[in-house]
C-alpha cells in the first residue's frame, strides 16, 4: 500500500504530464501537469478515448495504432519518444514529445504516455532562425557597402597615385596605407565570416548563448569596420576642403555628459569614464560637430589603448571666454620616439601591438581643432598613461 501510496504521488506531482489508458485507449488518470496542458480538469477527461486530446488526423487514427498493435505486436510508438501535437479545450494545438511504455498488470495491458511541452522550445526555435536571418541580411548589407566603398577606392587610385609621386612623403604615405588597410579590413571580415558559420551551426543545437556569443563578435567586427571607414571619410573630406567650422553657442556640460554617456557603453570590463566640469558658466561658442568628432577619438583612444578596471578622466573648464578638455588615461602611453610623428597621417606607435587602428584618428583631431582655431598638446609618458588637451578661445559676445 505504501508503495502504491509513493508511485502515485511521484505520478502526480511529476514535472512532465502523464496520462496512462487502458487497451482501448480509454483515460484512466492523468497527473496534474497533464491536465494544466490541455486544460481540463480531471472529471471532464477520465473516462474518455485518449484522442479526445488529439488534433486530426490523429484523432481517428489513433485507436488503429492500439488494435494494429494488438494484431500484431509491432511497436511503432511505444518505447520510441517521438514529437506530436496535442488539442486543448479551448481548441489550439500545441507540440510536445511523447514517449509511450506499455504496462502490464495481472492479465491486462496499460499504456503510459510521459508528455514534455516544446511550445516554448519551439518559439525560442523561431527566434533563433528568426534572428539568424535577421543577421544574414544585416551581413549581406554591410558586405555591400564595403564592396561599393573598395570599388570606389580602386577606381580613385590612378588619381591617388598620381598625387602620390608629386612628393616622396605623399609616395610614403600610401605604402602605409596599403598596409593598414590590408590588415585592418581583413581582421573583422574574417572574424564575420567565422562567427557567420558557427551561428549557422549552433542554431540548429538551439545553443543560444553561443549564437549571441558569435553575434556579439560579428558586432564588434563591423564597428571596427566602422570606425575605419569614418576616419577614411572624414580624411577624404579634409583633403578636398570640404570641412569648415559652424560656430554657435551650446551648452558644453550637457554636451560632455552626453559623450561620456555614450562612450561608457563601449568601454572595457570596469573601465569608468569620469566627467568633472569647472568654471561659473558652461556656455561656448565653437563648431559642436567637430568638436565632438574629436573628444570621441581621444576618449575612443583612451578605452583602447588602457587595459580594464581603470579609469578615463574627462574634463572640460571654461574660464575667460576659454575652452579647455581634457582626457586623460592610465594606458600603455606613447614612446618618447614616437612623439614627434604622432600627429602624422598613418602614423602609429610601436607600442600598439595588434590593437586595432588606422592611425588617422589624431591627426582628423589636429586638424579639426586647427579650424576652430584651437591648439592640441599631448603629454604622455610609456606605460603611465597619455593626457590631451585641446584649448580653444572664443571671443564672440553671446
Amino acid at each position: 500500500m505504501e508503495r502504491e501510496k509513493l508511485l502515485n504521488a511521484i505520478i502526480e506531482n511529476g514535472i512532465d504530464g502523464i496520462i496512462t489508458i487502458n487497451d482501448r485507449g480509454i483515460i484512466e488518470h492523468i497527473n496534474a501537469a497533464a491536465l494544466e496542458l490541455f486544460g481540463y480538469t480531471k472529471k471532464e477527461l477520465v473516462g474518455k478515448n485518449v484522442s479526445f486530446l488529439m488534433p486530426q488526423p490523429d484523432k481517428n487514427k489513433h485507436d488503429g495504432y492500439i488494435e494494429n498493435y494488438q494484431n500484431t505486436g509491432e511497436k511503432k510508438i511505444i518505447g520510441i519518444g517521438r514529437e506530436v501535437h496535442g488539442l486543448r479545450k479551448d481548441g489550439t494545438v500545441f507540440p510536445f514529445r511523447l514517449g509511450v511504455s506499455e504496462i502490464k498488470f495481472t492479465d491486462t495491458k496499460k499504456f503510459m504516455g510521459f508528455i514534455h511541452d516544446l511550445s516554448q522550445a519551439k518559439r525560442d526555435e523561431a527566434k533563433i532562425k528568426s534572428y539568424t536571418e535577421e543577421l544574414e541580411i544585416k551581413i549581406k548589407e554591410r558586405t555591400r557597402d564595403l564592396v561599393k566603398l573598395i570599388n570606389e577606392l580602386e577606381t580613385s587610385k590612378e588619381h591617388v597615385s598620381a598625387l602620390f609621386e608629386k612628393e616622396k612623403e605623399l609616395n610614403q604615405l600610401k605604402n602605409r596605407f596599403v598596409s593598414m588597410a590590408s590588415h585592418e579590413f581583413r581582421t573583422p571580415l574574417s572574424s564575420i565570416q567565422l562567427s557567420a558559420s558557427l551561428i549557422e551551426k549552433y542554431s540548429t543545437k538551439q545553443d543560444t548563448s553561443s549564437v549571441e556569443k558569435h553575434t556579439s563578435k560579428i558586432k564588434s567586427a563591423i564597428n571596427n569596420l566602422t570606425t575605419i571607414l569614418n576616419d577614411f571619410l572624414s580624411l577624404e573630406k579634409l583633403e578636398a576642403g570640404k570641412v569648415e567650422a559652424s560656430e554657435y553657442w551650446f551648452d558644453v556640460f550637457s554636451f560632455a555628459e552626453e559623450i561620456a554617456e555614450e562612450m561608457q557603453l563601449m568601454s572595457k570590463q570596469n573601465q569608468h569614464i569620469i566627467y568633472e566640469h569647472t568654471g561659473i558658466t558652461s556656455q561656448v561658442f565653437l563648431d559642436q560637430h567637430l568638436l565632438k568628432n574629436c573628444i570621441l577619438n581621444l576618449i575612443s583612444n583612451a578605452i583602447k589603448y588602457s587595459g580594464e578596471n581603470t579609469m578615463i578622466q574627462f574634463n572640460t573648464i571654461v574660464e575667460n571666454k576659454t575652452l579647455v578638455v581634457e582626457v586623460k588615461d592610465n594606458g600603455i602611453g606613447i614612446p618618447e620616439t614616437d612623439r614627434q610623428n604622432l600627429f602624422e597621417p598613418f602614423f602609429r606607435a610601436h607600442n600598439t601591438g595588434d590593437i586595432p587602428g588606422t592611425g588617422l584618428g589624431l591627426n582628423i583631431v589636429k586638424r579639426y581643432v586647427g579650424l576652430m582655431n584651437g591648439t592640441v598638446n599631448c603629454e604622455t609618458e610609456q606605460n603611465k598613461g597619455t593626457t590631451f588637451t585641446l584649448k580653444f578661445d572664443f571671443q564672440t559676445e553671446k
